[in-house]
């Protein structure tokens, strides 16, 4: 299905509740599922995380996961470390072409028993899981920080807990701290020195429940919207001024692209207003932390008619699908001059943007909801605009509810 975007009436006030948190919800399943007292509010309705709940709950032999990248990394490593369990783990073709290596590498030297059935390093996986004794591990943190996350929310099941050692530079740490945070708050003990991260053994929790926080990377697209626009104010529901995600560094950032940030702590909520804010000339920013944001701030400088320059995204080139290639391909389409490398991505902007250019999305939730804003400034199309369920399902619902109007038809 496409969705056909223009501007309509932006309302000057408007609410939106988005959901929890995919990052934290789909962490605190796993722990539920290790610890079943824990109880879970505020989860997020996104299709990543319905994946992995089915998953935990699946009693056949074989799980496929479709594109949910982090279902395939946190239940490789669960069932790996569950005695008696016995899976094959495949998922989407292009699942199929994405790297499980590191994390399968680690988890063989920890003890486990986990088959390539087609190429090595890939799945389809099929595991035999049994009790890791093991205590020590060394695992790559230059890559995706799930694989290390995947560790750690095992470990406290573990009979010795897991000491890991992290070799050489660590990508996308905010998401290794916000898993740490999360074990602590259930009361899990674990330390974080230097590379050295160890997690220590608990037989059980205190009984709980665990309110997940709105997600940071969801409200990326309103900061867009509001940077984009003149007069639009938003009011989003259920976020913290301490908030575990990384991606709320976005609050900084968009400081510099014009918008102004309200924490409302009476009612948990924030308030996106236009600022006076002069804006730069080119953006530049290192995103080794909060990747998944680059694709929103990417257009947003677009759309105003300036440069950017983010690096720090090689993890971009194994998501959904390469990120920085899409990137490229969609913003050049719009009028853009753009140039990729190992690293990153660099933009700009002619001042102009072409009209009722169709964006492609590549089955990338996050490239459909990045582009989506520009229809502030022109008429746009979304193809298969449906793959935002894969995150935010509700996400063309609640543009409607801010004003963007939009048709969509197959």
């Amino acid at each position: 299905m496409k969705a056909y975007l223009s501007s309509g009436t932006l309302k000057k006030q408007v609410e939106v509740q988005i959901t929890g948190s995919k990052s934290e919800s789909n962490r605190l399943l796993i722990l539920q599922a290790l610890y079943p007292n824990l109880k879970i509010e505020n989860l997020s309705n996104s299709d990543d995380t319905t994946v992995l709940q089915n998953g935990l709950l699946n009693n056949t032999t074989t799980i496929d996961i479709g594109h949910a990248g982090t279902a395939m990394r946190f239940l490789t490593a669960y069932f790996a470390s569950r005695k008696g369990a016995k899976i094959t783990i495949t998922g989407s073709k292009r699942m199929q072409e994405r790297p499980i290596g590191v994390l399968v590498d680690a988890l063989m030297d920890l003890g486990a028993q986990i088959l390539y059935l087609e190429n090595d390093g890939f799945p389809p996986l099929e595991i035999e899981g049994d009790s890791i004794v093991h205590p020590k591990v060394e695992i790559l943190a230059n890559t995706s920080s799930q694989y290390v996350t995947a560790l750690l929310l095992i470990a406290p099941s573990l009979k010795h807990g897991l000491q890991i050692e992290l070799l050489g530079d660590i990508t996308s740490r905010s998401y290794i701290e916000m898993t740490l945070s999360l074990l602590e708050q259930i009361g899990i003990k674990t330390t974080f020195s230097e590379n050295c991260i160890s997690v220590f053994p608990s037989e059980g929790i205190e009984d709980q429940t665990v309110t997940v926080e709105s997600d940071w990377s969801s409200a990326s697209y309103f900061y867009s919207l509001v940077a984009l626009s003149e007069e639009l104010s938003v009011t989003l529901k259920s976020y913290r001024i301490n908030s575990l995600q990384g991606d709320a560094v976005i609050v900084d950032i968009y400081q510099q692209l014009g918008v102004s940030t309200t924490f409302n702590p009476h009612d948990g909520s924030i308030t996106l207003t236009a600022s006076e804010t002069k804006l730069p000339e080119t953006l530049s920013l290192d995103l080794t932390n909060t990747p998944d944001i680059a694709q929103t701030i990417a257009v947003t400088c677009f759309g105003l008619g300036i440069s950017c320059d983010l690096t720090g995204l090689h993890t971009l080139k194994i998501k959904e699908t390469d990120r920085l290639v899409a990137l490229k391909t969609e913003l050049e389409k719009l009028g853009a001059s753009v140039v990729i490398n190992q690293d990153g991505i660099s933009v700009r902007s002619s001042g102009e943007i072409k009209d009722s250019v169709e964006i492609e999305t590549y089955n990338d939730h996050r490239m459909a909801m990045a582009f989506a804003p520009l229809a502030v400034k022109t008429d746009i199309c979304i193809d298969d605009c449906e793959v935002v369920s894969k995150s935010y399902p509700g996400f063309f619902e609640d543009l409607i509810k801010v004003g963007i109007k939009a048709e969509f038809k197959r």
